[in-house]
């Protein structure tokens, strides 16, 4: 019967019963009583003496939060010089500056630059998000203190900072609660935690001592109050039991500014780049030795060498993934007001494929609706729902209430205006949560004299005080027990009629009570969560939900939003705390709810899910959330979270909707595909000319092609791929996440490099055939020539054979835009093409001794590249039904 109990007022329910609001442990553990707590801080109701409090303000030290001094800005500067990425283009500078090529190693000096002082300007902005935390603590704070052991206490206002363990504050509305306390005594109080939960509604606390075993630990535990917390409504004495660091609010962003393992983007960027550094380690040393055994050249080869090194390395490539990024973290603020506070988060957005979210407020709204009223017999039944509107609009009026409680308010809504004014008031008993319910007292219109008692509340409360027999009593049980068990909130109404005179109700009358029946609640469901949950899953990302709430309810928001959860896809805190850390990825993977979750199971679930394999993103709103969003890949919160929370996020959302998420994966896929696609098509065709470049070596008497040519031919290559920045990649690349691992990527590259290097090695036969009949001229500016045209053409062949990097060609045409038109990569390619046909016949080609080509060539070129291309489609089709 305890869950009908929980179901029936998580916003105001009796301590120790129901399910655990967000952030409750569930583990039984000794909690002290009052007494218990005054003697282990040796301290008592009447406060310390100013002596013993310096005393201890002197061991314990101030009641501030522990802000580490942040490194400055020019340290980050430096830190992050360290990232491989980075490492890759200072090489690229080096190399560059070796082979003179000035222009080349200022700009990737500037890309460096700008790089690292983005990176530590971000990296400085979030080491300041810890002074928010500054503006959710009180500044001073009312302690009762003594003069010494025998004069009487005195109340007095006192800088928060000298508060310590074992003092008596007292607490009224409005108030900031200045550390962690125990309460002493309490009337009516009422706390508001959104800054540590992200609840929306305020949590009734109390005195009353717990019983020797308890659910604790969390941030709802109704005798306690936690520094960061305010005062809603009420009043209380309580007793500091800690201060400073040793408070839950510190503990809660604690080990929060870095995350336990690189990002997604992190692990990409470092995976392409230490490719990138052996390849270019490799292949300087393998061109010298190679071209001093055949040739004998030796060291005469070096600029050969580094240009060869300097054409594998993609130079473009920051500047692509910039733009990608910022142009995709810019639409998506634009059109759906989704913040990207670290451009990477962009790309991890689109890498995720597990989300992990809280049910309220982002499945269900932070308010429950009215799911139907039931008779005593289970059938439905109107007026019961009447009676229970009385009740909450009486009690509204009388009892001085600010506004309705969340359930009170459902109640309200679904109500008829009419039926509450036909009775008149006469007095409330409002609600206590040692009660469990409350009690309106009204006249009935037509019976004079009498007074009608309606009392609303915990099913177990109310049905203790009807008078009904033993049997009636369990079955009504067993009733509220089946809907709580489907995942409803459910509230009992009774009545009783009193005659009328002039004395106070108390509590006392609520007996000998008439069972009316139940009202049961539901949570309303998010407008634009079922529509954003089935964008999701066709887009391959799995939602895992992550709740304190009861299993039960749990399923029925899953149920009602149609996700397919059964009993045995939900798994409880209990169960998480029984398995070891070996056996939880397994778990965790095929698992959608988790109930019953503290800040602490939530972190080690997302940190599994990793583990696992899996990219992650997380939402969450409250303080407790923080080690979680650090935990995972990306971290999302809306902007109505507390401050911490939203500076501690790297993605940022108008309102907290999943449909603006599901916007973000699309933009973050979109951006990631594109930079994709350039790694793949750029690495391959760069690795193709290096091998044909080490055959040819080999091959012919003189260098195949001259260090300018080199490096011109990769510029123009680079310069047109910048097209995929602002390319529409093809629907079935939105469809699953844009995860570039490293050996896919090098298996990839190698396939494909090999095939382009074919191609490179046909066109020498070509040369050769073109050649063979004399009258060309300068035979090595021709090889050079011939070699450079079809370099730049088969490059453009790859740009649009192998754009998606997939499937993309079954979606539409490569290189096309909308409506058919040619989009960006066509016109870059076809740019490329007409710059490798028309460069070596013009005024240009001299100065990089290039020169004209005779048009049997053009002939025998045109048959390579054809077949080259059929190649291509065959071995990517070959691919996609291997690998993708």
């Amino acid at each position: 019967m305890a869950e009908s109990t929980a179901s029936a007022g998580e916003h105001r329910r009796a301590p120790g019963t129901g399910p655990a609001s967000r952030g409750e442990r569930t583990r039984a553990v000794h909690e002290p009583t009052v007494l218990e707590v005054l003697r282990q801080l040796d301290t008592g109701p009447r406060g310390l003496t100013e002596e013993e409090a310096w005393r201890r303000l002197a061991r314990c030290g101030a009641n501030e939060l522990p802000l580490g001094r942040p490194a400055s800005w020019p340290r980050l500067f430096v830190r992050s010089l360290r990232d491989p990425f980075t490492a890759v283009l200072l090489c690229l500078g080096l190399v560059s500056a070796a082979v003179l090529a000035w222009g080349t190693a200022c700009v990737i000096l500037l890309l460096v630059t700008v790089s690292c002082a983005l990176r530590a300007t971000g990296e400085h902005r979030a080491d300041r998000s810890t002074a928010a935390l500054r503006r959710l603590i009180a500044t001073t704070a009312t302690v009762v203190r003594r003069a010494d052991a025998d004069a009487a206490p005195n109340s007095r206002e006192l800088p928060v900072e000298e508060l310590v363990p074992g003092d008596v504050v007292r607490l009224g509305p409005g108030d900031l609660v200045p550390a962690d306390v125990r309460l002493l005594r309490a009337h009516g109080l009422t706390v508001h935690q959104s800054a540590l939960t992200g609840e929306s509604a305020p949590v009734p606390k109390s005195a009353d001592d717990r019983p020797a075993e308890a659910a604790d630990g969390g941030f709802d535990q109704p005798h306690r109050c936690f520094q960061g917390s305010s005062v809603v409504s009420g009043s209380a004495t309580a007793v500091v039991t800690a201060t400073g660091a040793h408070t839950r609010f510190a503990a809660a962003h604690a080990h929060t500014g870095a995350r336990w393992a690189p990002s997604a983007f992190d692990r990409c960027v470092q995976g392409v780049s230490w490719i990138l550094i052996r390849f270019m380690l490799l292949v300087p040393p393998v061109v010298l030795v190679c071209d001093a055994l055949v040739h004998g050249r030796g060291l005469k080869t070096l600029p050969f060498a580094v240009a060869v090194a300097v054409g594998l390395t993609p130079e473009m490539l920051p500047v692509l993934v910039t733009t990608c990024l910022a142009r995709g973290a810019t639409v998506l603020a634009r059109a759906h007001g989704v913040i990207a506070k670290r451009l990477p988060a962009l790309h991890d957005l689109g890498a995720v494929d597990v989300l992990c979210v809280d049910k309220t407020g982002t499945l269900t709204q932070d308010r429950p609706v009215v799911d139907g009223s039931l008779g005593p017999d289970g059938d439905d039944d109107p007026q019961v729902l009447r009676w229970a509107a009385v009740n909450a609009w009486w009690t509204l009026q009388l009892a001085d209430l600010p506004a309705p409680d969340a359930l009170d308010e459902a109640v309200l809504d679904r109500a008829e205006e009419a039926e509450m004014l036909a009775y008149d008031g006469v007095a409330a008993v409002p609600f206590d949560p040692a009660r469990r319910l409350s009690t309106a007292v009204v006249r009935t219109p037509g019976r004079l004299g009498t007074h009608t008692l309606v009392v609303k509340g915990d099913p177990d409360a109310v049905l203790e005080r009807c008078d009904l027999t033993d049997g009636e009593r369990e079955r009504l049980a067993a009733l509220a027990g089946r809907q709580a068990g489907r995942g409803l909130r459910v509230l009992a109404v009774a009545t009783a009629e009193r005659r009328a005179g002039t004395r106070r109700y108390t509590p006392a009358d609520e007996r000998g009570l008439t069972f009316r029946g139940l009202v049961t609640l539901r949570d309303a469901l998010a407008p634009t969560a079922a529509q954003a949950l089935r964008d999701l899953a066709d887009r391959a990302v799995r939602v895992k939900v992550l709740t304190g709430d009861h299993p039960s309810t749990a399923l029925r928001a899953c149920h009602d939003l149609g996700l397919a959860v059964g009993a045995d896809d939900v798994v409880t805190a209990e169960r998480l705390d029984a398995v070891g850390d070996a056996e939880l990825p397994a778990l965790a993977g095929r698992t959608t709810v988790f109930a019953r979750c503290t800040p602490e199971h939530k972190t080690r679930i997302i940190r599994a899910l990793r583990a696992a394999g899996h990219t992650v993103g997380f939402l969450g709103d409250g303080v407790n959330d923080l080690p979680a969003l650090r935990a995972a890949d990306v971290g999302i919160a809306p902007r109505g979270a507390s401050d911490v929370t939203r500076e501690g996020a790297d993605v940022v959302l108008a309102d907290k909707d999943l449909t603006a998420v599901a916007h973000a994966v699309v933009a973050g896929r979109h951006a990631g595909g594109n930079i994709a696609t350039y790694l793949r098509i750029t690495l391959s065709s760069n690795l193709g000319n290096v091998v044909a470049m080490l055959c040819a070596g080999l091959l012919v008497p003189f260098l195949p092609m001259l260090p300018a040519q080199v490096l011109a031919q990769n510029l123009c290559f680079d310069a047109a791929q910048l097209a995929f920045a602002h390319d529409r990649p093809p629907p079935v690349v939105l469809r699953r996440p844009t995860v570039l691992r490293p050996r896919a990527l090098l298996r990839f590259i190698t396939g494909f490099g090999l095939l382009n290097a074919v191609a490179d090695l046909a066109t020498f036969a070509v040369l050769g055939l073109a050649l063979r009949g004399g009258g060309t001229g300068n035979t090595e500016a021709v090889f050079h020539s011939g070699w450079f045209t079809e370099n730049l053409l088969t490059q453009a062949l790859v740009m649009l054979l192998l754009r998606a990097g997939g499937r993309g060609a079954q979606d539409r045409p490569a290189g096309r835009g909308r409506l058919g038109r040619p989009g960006p990569v066509a016109w870059a390619a076809a740019a490329l093409a007409v710059i490798g046909l028309a460069l070596p016949p013009s005024p240009f080609g001299p100065a990089l001794h290039l020169t004209g080509l005779p048009p049997l060539y053009y002939g025998l070129l045109t048959a390579v590249l054809l077949l080259y291309a059929v190649c291509l489609m065959v071995a990517r089709r070959r691919y996609e039904r291997r690998y993708a």
